[in-house]
């Protein structure tokens, strides 16, 4: 009996399989920064303390006053409804409040007063950290 001179290939050549995964991976580093979006927004520039990042509900006011709901637009009675229907414990949720720089300081107040009547406590204001000289 004569044997072939042929061996059995065992080996599995992954090569162009890492390569498509690697441009996957570039792909996908490169364009999350772009999907992250919301609502377009010029935010106030400030000097502000060291961002901690929990997650929660963010409410965004447009400069001609028009409201989100993370990025859905609501109004007063519909934002209303949809924080009561949050499940969990409202003092306990942060709040987040994005807000274009345009907006009068009374429209927020209101916006704010809405939210608090809703039981949160936890209200915390979003805005461009500003890049100060001498730190």
């Amino acid at each position: 009996m004569k044997r072939s001179s042929y061996r059995s290939l065992a080996e599995i050549n992954i090569t162009s399989l890492v390569d498509v995964t690697l441009c996957l991976l570039i792909i996908f580093m490169l364009t999350a920064p772009y999907i992250q979006g919301g609502v377009e927004l010029d935010l106030p520039k400030t000097e502000t303390r060291e961002i901690i990042v929990e997650e929660g509900p963010v409410i965004s006011v447009t400069k001609n006053r028009q409201l989100f709901f993370e990025e859905e637009p609501v109004s007063f009675e519909e934002l209303e409804a949809r924080l009561r229907s949050l499940e969990e414990d409202p003092t306990t949720i942060p709040i987040y409040l994005r807000a274009d720089e345009e907006n009068p300081y009374g429209f927020i107040l209101k916006v704010m007063a809405t939210v608090e009547r809703c039981g949160f406590t936890n209200i915390s204001l979003v805005a461009d950290q500003e890049d100060f000289e001498g730190k």
